[in-house]
C-alpha cells in the first residue's frame, strides 16, 4: 500500500497538463479545490467528476498510477461516511442495533467522500504532470510579492519541492525495510495495537538515518554544484503564459460557471 502513494512522483510526458506554465496549473487547482467545497449536491458533483475524469485522461499518465493513489485513503473515506451516515439527524433508512442511518447522513457522507477522493486525485495529476524544478519555479514566481517583507522566497519554495519530493523516496525506503523486517520473522498484521506498534519501533530506526543519510547526500550535491541560495540567482529558462494557458484559463471559467449553474439547480440524494 506505501507504494500506492503517487503524490510527490513525476512521470514525464507531452500532454498539454505538461507542457502548461507551472504558475497556471497550481492557480487552477487552488480555485478547482475550492470550487469542489462549493459544490453540494449531486448534479455537481457529476460534472466536478466527468471534469476529472476528462483530465486524467488527457495528462497521459496511466489510470493505473493515478487511481492508486485513493487506495490509502480509503478506509478515511469509509470512516467519515460512516460517522456522518449514522450521526446526521434526518429521516431513518435502517437501524444497526442502537445507531440510526439517515438518508442526509448518507448524502452528506457520500460529498465529503467524493471531496477527499477529488482531492487527492487533481493533487496527485499535479505532481505526475510537473517536475520538480519548474514546481519549484512555479511556486517561487507566485510567492515573489512576499520578497519585499523579507520572506525568502526562494529558499522556501525550494523547501517545499524538497520535501514533497522526499515523499515517495521514503516511502520505497520504508517499504523496502519493511520487507527486510518481514524477511527476519517480524509481523506487522497480527497482534494487538501495542504488540504492532513494538514491531514498528525497529523500522523507525533505519527510516530517520537513511532520511539523514539522503539529507546530508543532498546538501553536499547542493554544495558542489555552489548552490548558495536565491540571492542573484537566474532561470535557464524563463516561465511564460502561452495560448495553451490562456485557453486553460478560458476552459476553467467556462466549467466553474456551468459547475455553479448546475449545483445551484441541481437535485440532492435524500428522499
Amino acid at each position: 500500500m506505501l507504494n500506492d502513494i503517487q503524490i510527490g512522483r513525476y512521470l514525464p510526458g507531452d500532454s498539454f497538463l505538461h507542457r502548461m506554465d507551472p504558475r497556471v496549473k497550481i492557480v487552477l487547482l487552488f480555485f478547482f479545490l475550492l470550487l469542489i467545497f462549493f459544490v453540494e449536491n449531486a448534479a455537481g458533483f457529476a460534472v466536478l467528476g466527468v471534469c476529472v475524469a476528462a483530465l486524467m485522461l488527457c495528462s497521459q499518465v496511466p489510470l493505473t498510477m493515478q487511481l492508486r493513489s485513493v487506495r490509502p485513503i480509503l478506509w478515511i473515506v469509509l470512516f467519515t461516511f460512516a460517522v456522518h451516515l449514522f450521526m446526521t439527524p434526518g429521516t431513518e433508512a435502517f437501524r444497526l442495533g442502537i445507531f440510526t442511518a439517515t438518508w442526509e447522513g448518507a448524502e452528506r457522507g457520500a460529498y465529503i467522500g467524493l471531496r477527499l477522493i477529488l482531492l487527492i486525485l487533481l493533487s496527485t495529476l499535479l505532481t505526475l504532470t510537473t517536475s520538480p524544478l519548474r514546481l519549484t519555479d512555479g511556486l517561487e514566481a507566485l510567492l515573489s510579492p512576499l520578497r519585499r517583507v523579507g520572506v525568502p522566497v526562494h529558499e522556501l519554495a525550494m523547501m517545499m519541492t524538497i520535501a514533497l519530493r522526499f515523499v515517495p523516496t521514503l516511502l520505497e525506503e520504508l517499504d523496502r525495510i519493511m520487507k527486510a523486517q518481514k524477511a527476519r520473522g517480524v509481523d506487522f498484521e497480527h497482534g494487538n495495537i501495542m504488540r504492532r506498534l513494538r514491531a514498528v519501533v525497529p523500522v523507525l530506526v533505519p527510516l530517520f538515518l537513511s532520511a539523514f543519510r539522503r539529507a546530508d547526500e543532498l546538501a553536499l550535491a547542493m554544495e558542489a554544484r555552489c548552490y548558495r541560495g536565491g540571492e542573484g540567482r537566474t532561470q535557464m529558462k524563463e516561465l511564460r503564459v502561452e495560448r495553451l494557458d490562456y485557453a486553460a484559463i478560458a476552459v476553467f471559467v467556462l466549467g466553474a460557471a456551468a459547475i455553479c449553474v448546475v449545483n445551484l439547480g441541481g437535485v440532492h440524494l435524500a428522499p
